[in-house]
């Protein structure tokens, strides 16, 4: 339980609250108008707790949490319970809870009040619990498919090293790297655990991808999308999944710097210059829009004017810059397409 506030009338002052998440307790502070702790304590990483000890202070004016593993989860339930929650970015909440210089849950709390109380904050958009189950099936597969392509690479570097050579005939992979075990028996004792270990992770791979193509054919917001050239069913539904409402964004072109499609910016005194793209934001749909945008560049036909105009400037900066001013402008696309509910018509 928290500490207890001085006098009943503090109860029906203005009051901002910070949280400092962890999986099983949740440390709060309350701060008062001009800044002075009313009360904090501890109680469990429940909404219920939570709402119920922050009651005793009366409705707060605002109340601040960091992005986190829970963030969003627990974000949608103290919001449904009528508490005027915010989620900020953990990046810039770490510069200023950096600055106590004692590391603890009622520090981060006193701290996240205190950003509470003052808005030197930048709120983060919570996602849609429909959009967290989209990325989750998004994940699930980047994640298996990951870590089959590190098992067939553990198996390749296994073979190198022992100066097995896959012979030619069969198709599948795996039946050819069984040929080049039957001469090796002590290389095959460690490989072939390894090998069914691939054909689980093939299996779940493909359920997980054709769960997902049925997902994105199915959706009246992934189709429309798909006709955009370069983009298929996977980038459709990660787009989607990822920006979540597109009237988040006033414009197209700031889909670009959220994924970090962006040249990063340094300038200061009399050094300016432009970098390499930032890199933030969700690294899979960026990952599939330069994947999108190169097999648009690089393949036979189709484009039109899209594909015309990347070729035009690989010919000037090279494939990769090209690759990322594509992916760029297919995000903007993609967005555009969105918000005015319409299909891609080929210049």
């Amino acid at each position: 339980m928290g500490r207890r506030f001085g006098k009943q009338e503090e109860c029906e002052m203005t009051c901002y609250v910070g949280l400092d998440v962890s999986m099983e307790e949740t440390a709060f502070c309350v701060r008062g108008p001009e800044g002075r702790i009313l009360g904090q304590g501890k109680t469990a990483t429940d909404p219920e707790a939570i709402a119920g000890a922050l009651a005793r202070f009366g409705r707060p004016e605002r109340v601040v949490l960091e992005t986190g593993r829970i963030a969003n989860w627990l974000h949608r339930q103290l919001v449904a319970r009528d508490l005027p929650v915010v989620c900020v970015d953990a990046h810039q909440a770490h510069a200023v809870l950096s600055k106590m210089p004692n590391k603890t849950d009622a520090n981060d709390a006193a701290m996240l009040a205190e950003l509470a109380r003052t808005g030197f904050y930048r709120a983060v958009r919570v996602k849609s619990e429909a959009a967290q189950a989209m990325r989750a099936l998004l994940k699930a597969r980047n994640l298996v498919l990951g870590q089959r392509m590190d098992l067939d690479n553990t198996i390749r570097g296994l073979l190198t090293s022992m100066g097995v050579r896959l012979p030619k005939g069969p198709r599948r992979w795996s039946d050819r790297v069984e040929l080049a075990l039957e001469a090796n028996e002590a290389l095959a004792l460690a490989l072939r655990p390894l090998l069914r270990l691939r054909q689980d992770l093939a299996r779940s791979l493909l359920e997980l991808t054709r769960w997902l193509l049925g997902e994105a054919k199915g959706s009246g917001l992934c189709r429309p999308l798909m006709t955009v050239p370069g983009v298929g069913a996977i980038t459709a539904y990660a787009f989607v999944a990822t920006v979540d409402d597109p009237t988040r964004f006033a414009h197209s072109r700031s889909v670009g710097a959220y994924v970090g499609l962006t040249p990063r910016r340094y300038r200061s005194g009399e050094i300016d210059y432009s970098g390499r793209i930032t890199r933030r934001g969700d690294g899979l749909l960026r990952t599939l829009l330069f994947e999108a945008a190169s097999s648009l560049i690089t393949r036979a036909g189709g484009g039109g004017a899209l594909r015309d105009w990347a070729l035009r400037l690989r010919a000037k900066v090279g494939h990769k810059k090209a690759s990322v001013a594509l992916a760029r402008k297919l995000g903007v696309i993609l967005h555009r397409l969105w918000v005015d509910g319409t299909e891609f018509r080929p210049a």
